[in-house]
């Protein structure tokens, strides 16, 4: 399990800044070294533990690039040559004679004493004797053994979470597994008795629990097992007993609601009474009352309750977090470049993100604000495809001046 000291975080200021937040998860936590053995059909998304350095050459061979014809370069003239034999993928070359030229096809072992390769799209025959016109250059479409990479040279990075690439990288060098941190335990609590598990029936002012399960379908794409620990109370020795017994099995707790200033909010003062409270509120909106602390040596983060406004914090403290803990290289959130259609005034020191819809008008990605306002409306994430992002210097946005915008398919 993580364990962090009480005050490894060590913020004085009572409002934290993004960039603030994800320099001191950067600095001062220290990745979960336990490491397993992954097979490669399990291990999209995890994070590899050490460098991996290739056991041989990619390709292992001098091999053809295309389906054409074998020769030994002469000076780039045109030549004549008669065809003397063929090779074809996963087959033994023969020595190609002097003088003459091989049929061969794509992938194939290039035969000892050639060195080029004549598209068939661009040869030409007559009969049995291979027509090469000038201009082609010497190597011209082959692989050379360690084209790709070379044996002993590091294909991959310790800390690299491995994707479909990496895992294709992996198998073609021969690799039947990897060397991979463990998965992080992570613990996810809803809180608050308005709240209801979708499938039972409502008591008079409640409404189903929506938090919980977008936050393990965020989860869902990191390097983690995920726990639902289900609906704490608004009591507040209940939540403390319920963050102190999970913080024993868990490397990361993560809740949503209960940390604004209400007297029913409880999780915050739960946090600072059983260890420490790193900070509480960050200058974001939506998701200003976030809490951060660390209980028996295990970080909880105190998302808030409001829908969009958990999915802010998730992405700007959870996921940097969740990162750090599995050993994982840093990973900045995708921004692309878009023009406002609208405006819109901010206040100054705040970063803000507002949901938007994404067109195409012309060679310009526009961005259109969504009409409503408010963090607690779902629709306002399912009928949208980004955040724009106005940064804390920012005052008033124009329509028709740049932006960035984070694409929800590459943060979801």
């Amino acid at each position: 399990m993580a364990q962090l000291s009480d005050d490894c975080f060590a913020f004085g200021g009572q409002l934290m800044s993004v960039d603030q937040a994800a320099a001191l998860i950067a600095e001062r936590v220290s990745p979960v070294t336990d490491a397993e053995a992954v097979p490669l059909h399990a291990a999209r998304g995890r994070v590899l533990t050490a460098p991996l350095l290739a056991p041989g050459p990619l390709p292992p061979f001098f091999n053809s690039a295309v389906d054409g014809y074998a020769f030994a370069h002469a000076g780039g003239g045109e030549m004549r040559l008669p065809l003397a034999g063929r090779v074809a993928a996963g087959r033994p070359a023969a020595p190609l004679a002097p003088g003459t030229a091989m049929r061969i096809f794509t992938g194939a072992p290039m035969p000892a004493g050639a060195d080029t390769v004549m598209m068939q799209e661009d040869a030409a025959l007559d009969g049995q004797t291979l027509l090469l016109p000038a201009g082609l250059k010497r190597g011209a479409n082959c692989r050379p053994a360690g084209e790709d990479v070379a044996m002993g040279a590091q294909a991959l990075a310790a800390g690299t979470r491995l994707g479909p690439a990496e895992i294709g990288l992996a198998a073609a060098l021969g690799l039947a597994a990897l060397g991979c941190t463990r998965l992080l335990r992570v613990g996810v609590f809803s809180t608050g008795d308005e709240l209801a598990a979708p499938g039972s029936a409502l008591a008079p002012a409640q409404t189903y629990d929506s938090n919980r399960f977008t936050l393990l379908a965020l989860l869902a794409g990191l390097p983690v097992q995920a726990t639902d620990l289900g609906i704490l109370p608004d009591e507040p020795t209940a939540t403390a007993d319920a963050l102190a017994r999970a913080a024993a099995g868990h490397d990361l707790l993560l809740t949503s609601g209960g940390v604004s200033t209400g007297e029913e909010d409880h999780v915050r003062a739960a946090i600072e009474g059983a260890g420490s409270l790193v900070f509480w509120r960050l200058a974001v909106k939506p998701g200003r009352p976030a809490a951060m602390g660390v209980v028996a040596g295990t970080p909880v983060l105190g998302l808030p309750g409001n829908p969009v406004a958990a999915v802010v914090c998730f992405l700007h403290l959870a996921r940097p977090l969740i990162l750090r803990l599995a050993g994982a290289a840093p990973e900045t959130l995708p921004r692309f470049p878009a023009i406002a259609d609208f405006g819109h005034r901010k206040k100054l020191g705040r970063r803000e993100y507002l949901r938007v819809r994404l067109r195409r008008d012309g060679t310009q990605l526009l961005a259109e604000k969504f009409g409503r306002e408010g963090a607690g409306l779902l629709t306002s994430l399912t009928e949208t495809q980004a955040f724009c992002e106005l940064p804390e210097e920012m005052v008033a946005l124009s329509p028709g001046q740049a932006v960035l915008v984070l694409p929800f398919i590459g943060l979801f």
